[in-house]
């Protein structure tokens, strides 16, 4: 007996699609598959197994260093994980010992860019057979777990804006490793502000149907493709989902993105606010609604008069209630507090209206059951999907459960009389720490866990010398 099934980790649906996989693979002459699982942020992470060594993956999983769950955004290791408890009370992760993947069969799919490939998302596990509990997809599928014994299901739409530039340099030079690397040289795929208008759609068509086909080939489901207002600047937005679809897709499109692009010749980068002249900053704005098993919309009124049901305003209450908390995994990069302007819209306050982009949770879709849904425009596309949705589902089921109102929806949102938002990741991370629902629903190991790996992050950006310093300070002075 293997280890995956003396700890029981598959489902009867993911047994079956286990079962279906060599034939699969033999059939599509498949050559190399990857196994890949999203990190603290995002990040796919993973190995690849030639055939041959895939059955004893799919029985007993495959061993992975732990200290992958360790580190910040540079791949620095920020605990000492030789001392006990590698840094954080946790034996099993003391030594830079190793967790183990397990593949989850449903998500295969056959790289379309690459030749007799496949690829599947894994969760981890410590050897014992538990959960690694702060591990981002299991944190977003226990909570899910609970809503669905509700007899409710998550429903979420995605528009993420990003940037194509061209790849000048790759800056491979001798000099130019590290942890961070130096980062290319580009240049741009269109000037900018001129949103949305056909003639420069054309001009960027090229890589972005490139890009469309491959999302598409992978079961996406794209909705539309969009010219965005700032330069090189472009969005896709995906149709609803449910579950963890669209977690699983956003994780696996920002890598299929970047990967494309850099083999055409491209570079993208899903950071929110890039260093370059007449940037604008990238949003991803999440949709979110509930379901119930038969499909019905819960959010939808049946009260003509009202935005929401009175479940919908529940919701939209613990929105806004624990929006403080929520921010560090909307906006989990110190870049992305740089989107955050008056008049941008982006929003800068805890805020919602009626169809308003201007507000930080807009209300769309009122008097249509099927369509009425709360947008959140909080988030940056280098949010980690799995904390993102949880953090919202989290939030909004405490003011479903607390009996929250939500205060009248406003029209002039930067003007608003309302609490404004953190400015800058350490603010926002205080907010986590000292919160009363997240630590709640996400337990106050992980939160420690998270508030950890990011304060190292700060901390080095905190101790390095800026060009904007330099400008500053070096003549005056």
């Amino acid at each position: 007996m293997g280890f995956i099934e003396r700890h029981a980790l598959w489902t009867s649906v993911q047994r079956q699609a286990a079962a279906e996989l060599p034939r699969r693979i033999e059939a599509d002459g498949i050559d190399l598959v990857r196994l890949s699982f999203p990190d603290l942020h995002g990040i796919l992470r993973g190995k690849a197994l030639l055939p041959a060594a895939l059955p004893g993956a799919l029985a007993d999983g495959c061993p992975i260093t732990s200290t992958l769950l360790l580190k910040d955004t540079s791949h620095r290791t920020v605990v000492p994980v030789f001392s006990p408890g590698a840094g954080l009370g946790l034996d099993l992760l003391q030594g830079a010992s190793d967790i183990v993947m397990v593949p989850d069969p449903t998500t295969f799919r056959q790289l379309p860019w690459l030749t007799n490939t496949g690829w599947m998302l894994c969760d981890v596990y410590f050897p014992d057979g538990t959960p690694v509990a702060f591990a981002p997809r299991h944190l977003l599928q226990r909570l899910l777990d609970q809503l669905q014994a509700a007899g409710r299901v998550l429903v979420t739409g995605l528009e993420v804006e990003f940037h194509i530039l061209k790849l000048v340099d790759p800056k491979l030079g001798i000099d130019d490793g590290g942890q961070p690397g130096s980062p290319p040289e580009v240049e741009l795929i269109h000037q900018g502000y001129n949103h949305l208008t056909e003639a420069r759609f054309d001009r960027i068509e090229p890589i972005v149907e490139i890009l469309r086909r491959h999302v598409q080939a992978l079961g996406m489901d794209l909705q539309s493709l969009e010219l965005e207002f700032g330069p090189s600047q472009v969005e896709f937005v995906f149709r609803p989902a449910s579950g963890l679809k669209s977690a699983d897709d956003m994780v696996l499109f920002r890598s299929v993105v970047k990967q494309v692009c850099r083999r055409h010749g491209y570079h993208a980068t899903f950071m929110c606010r890039p260093a370059f002249a007449n940037a604008m900053a990238s949003g991803w704005h999440l949709h979110q609604s509930l379901r119930d098993h038969q499909g019905r919309n819960l959010f939808a009124a049946e009260d003509p008069q009202e935005l929401l049901s009175p479940l919908g305003r529940g919701y939209l209450a613990g929105l806004l209630a624990g929006a403080v908390e929520a921010v560090a995994f909307a906006a989990p990069t110190i870049n992305g507090y740089k989107r955050f302007r008056t008049h941008s819209l982006a929003p800068d306050r805890i805020a919602w209206g009626r169809d308003n982009r201007g507000a930080m949770l807009r209300v769309v879709g009122a008097g249509n059951a099927a369509a009425t849904r709360i947008e959140n425009r909080i988030g940056e596309p280098a949010a980690n999907p799995y904390l993102y949705l949880g953090s919202q589902l989290a939030t909004g089921l405490h003011g479903i459960a607390a009996g929250l109102q939500p205060p009248p929806p406003v029209d002039a949102p930067y003007e608003a009389a309302a609490t404004f938002l953190p400015t800058n990741l350490g603010s926002a991370l205080e907010a986590l720490a000292q919160g009363a629902i997240l630590p709640a629903a996400f337990g106050k190991d992980f939160i420690d866990y998270y508030t950890l790996i990011k304060r190292a992050e700060l901390r080095r950006y905190e101790t390095t010398v800026t060009d904007w310093e330099t400008k500053e300070y070096l003549d005056i002075y």
